[in-house]
């Protein structure tokens, strides 16, 4: 069943209106007719309901909500800090990352990152894009927001938000993601926080320690920036979740 999000003042009473490009795509690529049932998702209040259409039209879909549906969240709120990879792979991880579960992903600027932003309006605008049809796709109640391009002193204002902070280090042989994990139980937020391609510089290093971050080993390979963000938030999942 197809997943659509809506905004508080597309709903009426017990009507929602679907406009736009959305309702060109439940009209004229899913070809959907009255009766059928899909899910609606508020984008405010993170609500998910089953729905009836009750008509359709080429620029205007109308349904009834019949139900509360299901979650679909996480119970662990997992924000990913990346460091800038090469534009492809940054869409790729925004894509996998929100199929996953991840609740807000960070783009950093760090010194061994080779990308460079030019619009960062215009490329947030679009990684926002990819997030939106990506929690469609993986049937998301929310849409994970992806933040302004931040340096990695930043970091620093949003330490005290997270439970437990951790960072991907390929030079880590003694602690491992799963010693952390089993060692924080009950949690609620974490924070990941992988280096772009070039990895971290030793600067940056340091600094992650001051902030009480923690360094993980992900195992005796080294992974690319795109492999260590699915795999880190995957494990994170598996761990709490499953």
């Amino acid at each position: 069943m197809h997943n659509f999000f809506i905004n508080n003042n597309q709903i009426e009473d017990k009507k929602v209106h679907i406009n736009g490009q959305d309702a060109k795509h439940i009209s004229q690529v899913l070809r959907m007719k009255k009766d059928e049932k899909i899910f609606i998702c508020n984008k405010q209040s993170g609500d998910r309901f089953l729905a009836k259409i009750e008509n359709v039209e080429k620029d205007e879909v109308i349904c009834t909500l019949i139900e509360n549906a299901e979650n679909t969240e996480p119970n662990i709120k997992i924000d990913l800090f990346q460091g800038l990879p090469k534009s492809d792979k940054m869409e790729f991880i925004i894509q996998k990352a929100v199929e996953l579960g991840i609740s807000e992903i960070t783009p950093v600027e760090m010194k061994n990152c080779i990308a460079k932003i030019k619009d960062e309006e215009k490329k947030i605008s679009r990684w926002q894009a990819i997030s939106e049809s990506a929690a469609k796709q993986s049937k998301r109640s929310i849409i994970p927001k992806i933040n302004k391009v931040e340096k990695i002193q930043d970091i620093k204002d949003k330490v005290n938000d997270y439970d437990l902070i951790i960072f991907a280090y390929e030079s880590e042989k003694n602690i491992s993601l799963k010693d952390i994990l089993k060692d924080n139980k009950d949690i609620s937020k974490i924070a990941i926080i992988i280096g772009p391609e070039g990895g971290f510089d030793n600067s940056e290093v340091k600094e992650l320690d001051e902030l009480g971050a923690i360094r993980v080993s992900l195992g005796k390979t080294i992974l690319r920036t795109e492999t260590a963000s699915i795999a880190m938030i995957s494990m994170i999942l598996y761990e709490y979740e499953l």
